[in-house]
C-alpha cells in the first residue's frame, strides 16, 4: 500500500495491467490446463514468452526486430507447433485446447514484460500483489474454498505445496524476474524462459510422467 501511495494515477493503471497479465490471468490459466497437459509440456510451451514478446513488441509499441529474432520467432512457433501435434496433446482431441491455454498464459506474459518496462521497477511487485489482492480473494470466497475446506492431512499437504509455490514460485521469483526487466530489455529478460523446459522436464520424469522424442526436437 506505502508503494501505490507514491504512484500517480498512470504508474497504477499500468501496474494493474501489469498485474493482469502476468499474474492474475495466468493464474488460472496454467492449473486449467495442467489438468489435461503434463508438467513437461507445459514447461516446454512456455518458452514461447520471447516470441511473444517480440511480436506483440512490434504490434502494441512498435519495437522493431532484427531479422535473426524474427527467424528465431518462426523457430519458436515450429518447435510450439511441433509439440501440439506430436506430442500428448494429440492425442486426446480435448487437451489441444488445454495446450492452447498455456500458449495464451505465455502471450500474457510477453504483454506484462512489455508493459513493466514502463513503470519504475520500487516496489513493483508489493504494488501488483496489493491490487489483484481483492478479486483474488472475491474468487476464492466463491469457489467455496472456506465452506468445503476439510482438516485432513492430504488437505494440509496440498496446502504446504501451494505455500512453496506461492513463495518461490510466485513472489521471490517475480520480484528477481522485474528486476532483471528494469536493468536489461524485455526480450533477454524473458529468454530465461528457455531454461524451463529443461527444468520441467526433469521434474516430470521424476514424478514420471511419459516423454517423447517429439519433446526433445519441438
Amino acid at each position: 500500500i506505502p508503494a501505490l501511495r507514491k504512484m500517480d494515477a498512470k504508474t497504477i493503471k499500468w501496474v494493474a495491467v501489469a498485474g493482469f497479465f502476468g499474474n492474475f490471468f495466468p493464474m488460472f490459466l496454467f492449473p486449467l490446463a495442467q489438468t489435461e497437459v503434463s508438467s513437461s509440456m507445459a514447461g516446454i510451451l512456455d518458452s514461447l514468452v520471447p516470441v511473444f514478446v517480440l511480436i506483440l513488441g512490434f504490434l502494441l509499441f512498435g519495437v522493431r526486430s532484427k531479422w535473426i529474432q524474427v527467424l528465431g520467432a518462426l523457430l519458436g512457433f515450429a518447435g510450439a507447433a511441433i509439440l501440439m501435434y506430436f506430442s500428448e496433446a494429440s492425442e486426446e482431441g480435448s487437451q489441444l485446447g488445454y495446450a492452447l491455454l498455456v500458449v495464451l498464459a505465455t502471450a500474457c506474459y510477453a504483454v506484462s514484460a512489455l508493459v513493466i518496462k514502463h513503470v519504475p521497477s520500487m516496489q513493483l511487485s508489493g504494488g501488483i500483489f496489493t491490487i489483484w489482492m481483492v478479486p483474488s480473494f472475491l474468487i476464492l470466497v466463491a469457489s467455496g474454498f472456506f465452506t468445503n475446506f476439510q482438516s485432513n492431512p492430504e488437505t494440509w499437504e496440498a496446502m504446504g505445496y501451494l505455500g512453496v509455490l506461492t513463495i518461490v514460485g510466485t513472489a521471490i521469483a517475480m520480484i528477481l524476474y522485474y528486476k532483471l526487466i528494469q536493468n536489461t530489455t524485455p526480450v533477454f529478460a524473458s529468454t530465461v524462459t528457455y531454461l524451463l523446459p529443461i527444468v520441467a522436464v526433469i521434474w516430470g520424469l521424476l514424478d514420471g510422467e511419459r516423454f517423447s522424442i517429439w519433446y526433445i526436437l519441438g
